[in-house]
């Protein structure tokens, strides 16, 4: 993985004189390997391809970034190296336990204690049946 040259990038420049804005496979120009939008190296993913494919990047620093443009500001994305990845981590029985607590919570009014099939508004902080009997 030490070279991250874009043999694609590269001919480009040679055979049209172009300069591609954000690729800067040695990180002279950016203080950091650069590729531009849709022209990263195979073998690295940013944090969400990362996710899609059921990895994480487990702990390792990023080794390179994606540069572009977006509404008249540079946005920037970060890319890991794949073989270095580990499979996501899945929450433990009492984890999901504590989660579905909570969420039953969020669906619980306080006044009547009836669990609703939807979240609780926080602005009246009881259910919608209870907030129509008695307006504030």
């Amino acid at each position: 993985m030490t070279d991250l040259r874009s043999p694609e990038l590269d001919t480009l420049t040679e055979r049209t004189g172009i300069r591609v804005e954000f690729y800067d496979p040695h990180g002279t120009r950016y203080g950091f390997p650069t590729f531009p939008y849709h022209a990263a190296p195979t073998g690295l993913a940013t944090v969400r391809q990362l996710r899609a494919a059921g990895l994480r990047p487990n702990g390792q620093n990023p080794i390179a970034q994606i540069y572009w443009r977006h509404r008249k500001q540079r946005r920037v994305a970060y890319l890991y190296r794949l073989d270095l990845a580990a499979p996501k981590r899945t929450a433990t029985p009492a984890q999901r336990d504590a989660i579905a607590k909570a969420l039953r919570a969020r669906r619980t009014c306080r006044h009547c204690g009836v669990v609703q099939p939807y979240y609780i508004p926080r602005r009246y902080g009881c259910c919608l049946t209870c907030h129509e009997g008695n307006p504030s």
